[in-house]
């Protein structure tokens, strides 16, 4: 598979990229799909066999492993029909010609093989041998899925606990397994061994004697440490992992996995370095278990791609990350949500996604799972939230329980967003005055808010809400008009920059901010019952920004000049951040003397 675009587009909640790939993939971009919601995959399948005219038949809850088989058969369409449009793409006669002008349109003049084809079509060519070019040079892009491996309840069958197989995540692990997609499943929300350890009973993940992997396995990862230790362990089960894919802690959407300070640049830094460390490393031990376990060793040593992603929105910002940092592609995830084109979002959300500022993007405590979650401002899902509250009814119906993953009160699992949860919660709060309501009602019914965009624009009519939620990254804050494919495509790659506004920081910048303040809030809240524990976490976090800021100072005034006259504004934003480092610094000091 040729990849000749430098940017992908990384899984968005639930439903905002369900359907991306029948938009993208013809056109040579990748993307990822969750397949957290095998529900709402199944709704979107009936949608599309009645489009396509493809015999539906539903796969129902009674089928024992429904929701793997609702998976796979979402992810075969998807992959049928991505087929058919790109062979219809590669066949395209002189009418359709514009179409293919189209693929090249999106990439950029570096691109070798954009330059030969518009030579191509400059000299006199017969049809036949353009499709045969077509067909030699250009592939579609990957259908890529996403699998929070967090996000792994217990299931039951007539109130029997099934085998771990049938698992949330494990179950999604296995639709993909044995659907016909020849992509990458990404892991994100960190190591889970037993998922893990299940991923090693499919023959598609291991390489053969070219070192070819039908399915490969992407991590998404907030650090170098984290890498070579969930590396290692998939390397000891003779699985290669293709990909680490770096992600902001908070200047990203979705949920945000915060670390202890670290940030962007440095980590960035350390895998630019270690990268070939990391290959050797790895691939010793892939080879000593492909050994023992009687499988094809390769011929040659495999390869990984690193790649990175969250708050990144210049071109000048891409070809950094591209050319500093020796990456393989670059994730632009919120502004594709202003991309009608691409995502699916309904018309209510995107109206309130343009008017948004930096105020109205804020990390809230509303996710079910115990994680920050990136949200936006008076989103529908909020304000039915609200209501329900107002009107003494607070909580959810919890139709889906892909987050009824706590077990206080009961084996099979509840969510804190649910109605059932909340009452047992406002009870106990009658004889525990430490229970905050304001902490239990804040919890969203995300499995429904997040799918409901898919439901409202594809006309489904079922029972749930379409109150919307979204998880917008802050970056939106400087995005405030719709664009086309073509028009993002241009953006990303220099050839016409979109409306963004000229304030916008730095995105190293950026996430520098979001770190000190996310710093000083944690330091407050501990303020009162500051103790060793504390005081260690905190003083690893003091020295990581320290560190950070040192990297970062070093960076820019070594880099200044690639920056025009914004490498004076990045140095003094990074100068007035080490000011405020200096104030932690000194609060974290007097608490430490006053555990003495």
């Amino acid at each position: 598979m040729n990849n000749y675009h430098k940017f992908h587009i990384p899984v968005m909640g639930t439903a905002f990229t369900a359907e991306t790939p029948l938009r993208v993939a013809q056109y040579g971009i990748s993307s990822v799909v969750s397949i957290v919601d095998d529900v709402l995959l199944e709704r979107l399948r009936k949608v599309y066999c009645e489009k396509n005219g493809y015999e539906y038949n539903e796969i129902k809850n009674d089928n024992i492993d429904h929701r793997a088989k609702r998976i796979t058969s979402y992810l075969n369409l998807i992959h049928k029909l991505t087929n058919e449009k790109f062979k219809e793409f590669t066949n395209s006669t002189n009418e359709k010609l514009e179409e293919i002008k189209k693929y090249f349109s999106l990439l950029p003049n570096s691109s070798d093989v954009k330059k030969e084809f518009y030579k191509i079509i400059e000299d006199s060519f017969t049809v036949e041998d353009l499709q045969k070019w077509l067909c030699d040079n250009l592939s579609f892009g990957s259908i890529d899925v996403n699998i929070m491996t967090k996000v792994d309840k217990t299931n039951f069958h007539k109130k029997i606990e099934l085998p771990v197989e049938y698992n949330d995540a494990h179950a999604a692990l296995r639709g993909y397994a044995k659907s016909d997609l020849e992509s990458s499943i990404i892991f994100s929300a960190g190591m889970n061994p037993r998922l893990y350890g299940y991923i090693a009973a499919f023959p598609d993940f291991y390489p053969d004697l070219n070192g070819n992997i039908k399915k490969k396995i992407v991590l998404k990862v907030s650090d170098y440490r984290s890498a070579i230790i969930q590396g290692k362990f998939l390397a000891k089960k003779g699985l290669w992992v293709s990909e680490y894919r770096i992600e902001s802690g908070l200047n990203c959407g979705g949920h945000a996995f915060a670390t202890d300070g670290l940030l962007m640049g440095p980590i960035l830094s350390e895998f630019r370095k270690n990268r070939e460390d990391l290959i050797n490393e790895t691939y010793e031990t892939l080879i000593i278990a492909l050994s023992k376990l009687n499988r094809t060793v390769p011929k040659k040593k495999l390869n990984i791609k690193v790649t990175a992603q969250g708050g990144v929105g210049t071109s000048a910002e891409q070809e950094f990350l591209i050319d500093h940092y020796n990456l393989d592609s670059v994730g632009w995830g919120t502004p594709f949500l202003l991309v009608p084109e691409v995502t699916t979002v309904d018309d209510d959300t995107i109206k309130k996604l343009i008017a948004a500022k930096e105020n109205d993007l804020y990390l809230s405590k509303v996710s079910p799972l115990g994680v920050p979650f990136n949200n936006l401002k008076n989103n529908s899902k909020d304000i039915e939230r609200d209501d329900k509250i107002l009107n003494g009814k607070p909580g959810s119906s919890c139709p889906r329980r892909f987050l009824a993953l706590s077990q206080q009160y009961n084996k099979e699992g509840i969510c804190s967003a649910s109605r059932k949860f909340q009452k047992i919660k406002i009870k106990e709060s009658n004889n525990d005055s430490n229970i905050s309501l304001d902490n239990v009602f804040e919890k969203t019914c995300l499995c429904v808010g997040l799918s409901a965009p898919a439901v409202i624009n594809n006309n489904i009519d079922v029972k749930d809400s379409r109150a919307v939620s979204i998880c917008p990254g802050p970056n939106l804050a400087y995005f405030s008009n719709l664009m086309t494919l073509k028009e993002i495509s241009h953006h990303i790659y220099g050839l016409k920059e979109s409306d963004v506004r000229e304030d916008r920081p730095h995105f190293f910048v950026k996430e520098l901010e979001l770190y000190m303040s996310y710093f000083k809030e944690k330091l407050d809240e501990s303020a009162t019952s500051f103790n060793k524990k504390q005081e260690k976490y905190f003083q690893k976090f003091l020295d990581n920004m320290n560190d950070g800021i040192n990297y970062y100072t070093n960076l820019f005034e070594d880099m200044k000049l690639n920056f025009f006259k914004k490498g004076d504004l990045i140095l003094e934003s990074i100068k007035k951040q080490k000011i405020n480092l200096e104030e932690i610094s000194k609060k974290i000091a007097l608490l430490k003397s006053e555990l003495e």
